[in-house]
């Protein structure tokens, strides 16, 4: 593992000197497209968890239905806000 630092370590820096110049490796909507699916999985991956636990709940205690939906729409939030970044990215 610590064989491969010094060529990250120069790739860094040919990256660092390069970027200056060039233009972005990644547009900018292109950026704020795969931030919107990385919250996507992330959103999904969290999902996974709360709602087998929430289904379980209600399964026991059908009055935690209403906390057994809000703990599962709460990690969707977080892709509405990584939407809002699409339409204020700049071209």
């Amino acid at each position: 593992m610590l064989e491969l630092a010094p060529a990250f370590v120069d790739a860094a820096a040919l990256l660092a000197q390069e970027g200056a110049a060039a233009a972005p490796a990644i547009p900018n909507k292109a950026a704020a497209a795969l931030a919107v699916g990385l919250a996507a999985l992330g959103a999904g991956y969290a999902e996974r968890g709360i709602g087998s636990a929430a289904v379980g709940a209600i399964a026991e205690d059908e009055s935690l239905f209403g906390t057994g939906l809000i703990l599962t729409v709460l990690p969707e939030t977080l892709v509405i806000l990584a939407l809002v970044a699409v339409f204020l990215v700049p071209q």
